[in-house]
């Protein structure tokens, strides 16, 4: 399946709360996402809300489309996305290298939803959201996207919620108690860790666990 598709890139752009992808819908396509961040999500019958998955610039959405499977849960833009789309088709052949990339993508998906997995299932407030911010700074180190020890980081806190299983409150509180830690800075969308290692004790990693 995943050699069945054009072989000539295109681009397209998503403007925040657009939809990549809605649930159940045949994606015209797999992304990669060059540029803002996005998010897959499932609702509660009462419109609670649960981020799944969070696709920053480099990662692949979704690699497991290449093997014919429709969109369980919808996605969408938390900021403009830009992403390169490789549309299916039983024409063309996907270069080796995005086929390499697909199976990485969903090799780095599967071990990213353990991590969230025992983060929500067993660690603390202060554990889950350290987890979380050292993830995403990690990340965007990897695709070259940090400065120092600071990298873009726009999500709001109600989206932190979502991710975490906290309040918009308890989140609020405790992003107070790690800032007066000396743990994290935050200030107009950007994340500032002055020191990586407290942050891995902060979120309760393992010596050898890779966040990237």
């Amino acid at each position: 399946m995943l050699g069945q598709f054009a072989a000539s890139e295109t681009h397209c752009h998503f403007r925040p709360h657009q939809f990549l992808a809605r649930e159940d819908e045949q994606p015209d396509a797999i992304y990669r996402i060059d540029e803002g961040w996005a998010c897959r999500y499932r609702l509660l019958p009462d419109g609670r809300r649960q981020i799944t998955g969070l696709f920053l610039p480099g990662d692949i959405c979704e690699p497991h489309w290449a093997l014919g499977k429709r969109p369980s849960q919808p996605i969408v833009a938390l900021t403009n996305v830009r992403a390169t789309n490789l549309p299916s088709s039983p024409h063309g052949v996907l270069p080796a290298e995005s086929q390499q990339a697909c199976w990485k993508g969903l090799a780095d998906m599967i071990e990213r939803q353990t991590n969230w997995l025992v983060t929500l299932g067993r660690k603390t407030a202060i554990e889950r959201l350290a987890h979380l911010l050292l993830e995403l700074f990690e990340r965007m180190r990897s695709s070259g996207l940090s400065y120092g020890q600071q990298c873009a980081m726009p999500l709001t806190q109600m989206e932190i919620a979502d991710m975490t299983g906290l309040t918009p409150v308890h989140v609020n509180r405790t992003l107070q108690t790690m800032r007066q830690r000396g743990l994290v800075e935050l200030q107009s969308k950007w994340l500032r860790i002055p020191d990586l290692a407290a942050l891995r004790d902060a979120a309760a990693l393992t010596s050898n666990e890779v966040l990237a």
